[in-house]
Parts: structure tokens; sequence; C-alpha cells
């Protein structure tokens, strides 16, 4: 067991045929099997679910988001509440992101220099500064389990100059994260960045591991590169990490590719896709997606799906198609529901295989179950 600070994780079983990682992280609102998915609270709450009906689900850490908590309902705001836990009813463990995403994901109205990132609000055009010391005052506020570092996501693809840039930027903002105090009850997880430069990543992930963070994130993947170079990456990134910390892939929620990297040594996941899909009249299943809104379940009396045990579960495909046609919201709060429990399901069974030493196996079976072709797991040079 590593014993940070802030909080510990035990490496409990390496599957003898690959990197997947059996472990438990303790944090100060519970513990927490990995491998594990996290459903995403953006703007502290997960869209459409209330506290019990995401535990429900066999979820125990979320994720919610610097930089719109910041901005709406406001940091201080929420710290005078008793905090994220006790503003969204919450008491498992909380991740927060520092809102590097958005230097991504609102580049249009976001400018970066070696201080900070400057951004027009998305909200009412305002001016918004968000430098390390600001992300880390904000996640402090917040009262999270886990803070994450400010890093620097360039866009995909990118010229190796502009790379090396925000790869350099990201080692120097977690330099100054690292030396904002905060409460001992919070972790901080540095972010691997490097594109899809193995030296970049190397390096970046170097330095990260010589500042002694509690956990360790890979990011700037899923957004927008071939799945290949996903799994190249997470291959080449995870073992330059220390094997007493957890390491999170930032944003990735196919199931294929929790798998595969699951394979390649990641503990930790989060992501959109199974609410938001939800929200869209679409359930994953062990034989693949149903796509709701098609004819073809107008009539079908069948259960969504049995082996799910989700509330959703006792309900027909005809009546769960007839609540998207209707636009009445129990629809999409039923699959957002049933979509969550299918993840955790697959996490834990994902869990048992590796304690069993038969994780690849269980990958075959569910890529054959899925009609998906199978990966190698030899060809990540």
């Amino acid at each position: 067991m590593a014993n940070s600070r802030n909080l510990q994780y035990e490496l409990l079983h390496v599957d003898r045929n690959c990197h997947a990682r059996l472990g438990r992280l303790h944090t100060p609102h519970g513990s927490v099997e990995l491998p594990a998915f996290m459903p995403v609270g953006t703007a502290g709450t997960v869209k459409g679910l209330t506290p019990d009906q995401i535990a429900a689900t066999g979820s125990r850490l979320i994720l919610g988001n610097t930089y719109h908590l910041g901005l709406r309902p406001g940091d201080a705001f929420i710290e005078r509440l008793g905090g994220l836990h006790q503003f969204m009813g919450w008491s498992g463990p909380i991740l927060t992101d520092s809102g590097g995403f958005q230097v991504f994901s609102l580049a249009r109205l976001a400018k970066v220099n070696d201080n900070a990132v400057s951004f027009r609000s998305h909200i009412d055009g305002s001016l918004v500064e968000l430098s390390p010391e600001r992300s880390m005052e904000i996640q402090s506020r917040l009262g999270s389990d886990i803070a994450m570092a400010l890093d620097h996501l360039p866009a995909l693809p990118a010229p190796r100059n502009a790379i090396e840039e925000a790869t350099c930027r990201t080692i120097r903002w977690a330099e100054r994260c690292r030396n904002v105090p905060r409460d001992a009850s919070q972790a901080l997880f540095g972010i691997v960045q490097g594109g899809l430069e193995p030296d970049l990543r190397h390096a970046c992930a170097h330095a990260l591991v010589d500042m002694d963070l509690d956990g360790y994130a890979i990011g700037g993947l899923s957004v927008g590169e071939m799945p290949e170079d996903m799994y190249r990456i997470a291959a080449i990134t995870a073992p330059t990490l220390p094997a007493d910390r957890p390491r999170y892939l930032m944003g990735v929620g196919r199931p294929r590719d929790l798998l595969a990297c699951i394979a390649r040594g990641v503990d930790m996941f989060d992501c959109v896709i199974p609410t938001r899909n939800g929200r869209n009249a679409m359930a994953f299943t062990d034989s693949g997606p149903i796509r709701l809104r098609n004819a073809r379940y107008q009539v079908d009396p069948a259960p969504l799906d049995e082996q799910t045990p989700s509330v959703a579960k006792q309900f027909s495909r005809a009546y769960l198609r007839h609540l998207f046609t209707s636009g009445e919201m129990l629809g999409p709060i039923l699959l957002s529901i049933h979509n969550l429990t299918w993840y955790q399901r697959l996490m834990k069974e994902a869990r048992e295989a590796i304690a069993a030493d038969r994780f690849l196996e269980f990958c075959d079976s569910r890529f054959a179950a899925w009609g998906e072709p199978p990966i190698s797991f030899g060809n990540d040079a």
C-alpha cells in the first residue's frame, strides 16, 4: 500500500498475461475498487440523476469540473454552503478536473500564456483568468477528494513545436499547483501531456513523477486520434508511471477503449458517453448497443436487458421507446441509470477477470459478443 499524505492506493494484483491491474483507492469519502469508471457530473450533477440513483448504479467516484463550477454558481458560494459534497448531496469521493480541458474545448474563447489561460465566459462573455493557482483555489473551495493539476491540452493534429510548448507548460503548471497549500485531505494528480510523441510523453511523465504526486493521469487522448494511437500512447506512458500510484486516462469511455486500456495498465476512466447516449435513446448491452428510436422496437415486449440489474430492466423496449418518442423525461433518466449500471458491471467483471488472470480472455469474449474484432495487445511499439 502506498501511503501518501492525502490518500492510499493498494495494488492488489497484476494479470500475469498483460498489464491489467487490480487495485483499491482509499479516500476521505470512501474506498474505490479499481479499475473504475467515473460518471461525469460537470456542473455538480450527473444529468437527470439523484445521488441515490447514481450510487445504485454501483458508481463510487464521480467527477466535477473546476471551470464550470467556478463560473456557476461559483466556488466561494459552494464553499459557503459546505463544499461540493454537501452542495450536491453526494457522500462518496469526488475528483475535480482542473479546467485544462476547456483550453481545448473552448479554444475559440481562450488565450494561453505561461501565466494562465484567459477565457471569455461561455455564459456571459466576461473575461475569466484561470491560472494554476486559481485552479487549485477553486478545487480547494470545492473540497474534492482528488484535485487535478492545470494542464495545457493542445488540439490535435498540431505541429511538434506546439505540442512541445504545451507539454513544457503542463510541467511548469503542475509544479505551481503542487506549491499551492491545500488541505491534507485533498490529493493532487498530475496530467501527462505530449500528444502522439513518445519522447514528449516520457519527458512529461518523468518530470511529473519527480514531483512525487498522489496519482497520475494520461491526458490529451480521445480528442480525435485513431484508437490505435490512443492505445499506443497509453501503452508507452503507463509503464513510466509509479506502480504504487493510481493511473487515470482522462475522457475515455467507449467500452472497447476501456478494456483495451485496462490491459495496458490504466486504472481509472471518465466520460459522458453512457449518460449522453442514454439521453439520446441508446442503451449498452452485453450483445451491443440498442438504439431505441429504431422502429423495430415499437412493439417489442422484451425487457431492455436481462443481465443488467437496473430499474430500467422492469420496462419493455416498446415502453422505453414510447417515452422517447413522446418526449417524456423518464426515458433519458431510465437509460442513463441503465447505462451507468452496465458500465459498472463491466468494470466489476473486468476486476474479477484480472484477479483470475484471465483478463485477455474476458476482452476477447466481450469483443466477440459486441461483434467487434479482437485487439492485438502486442503491437504498441
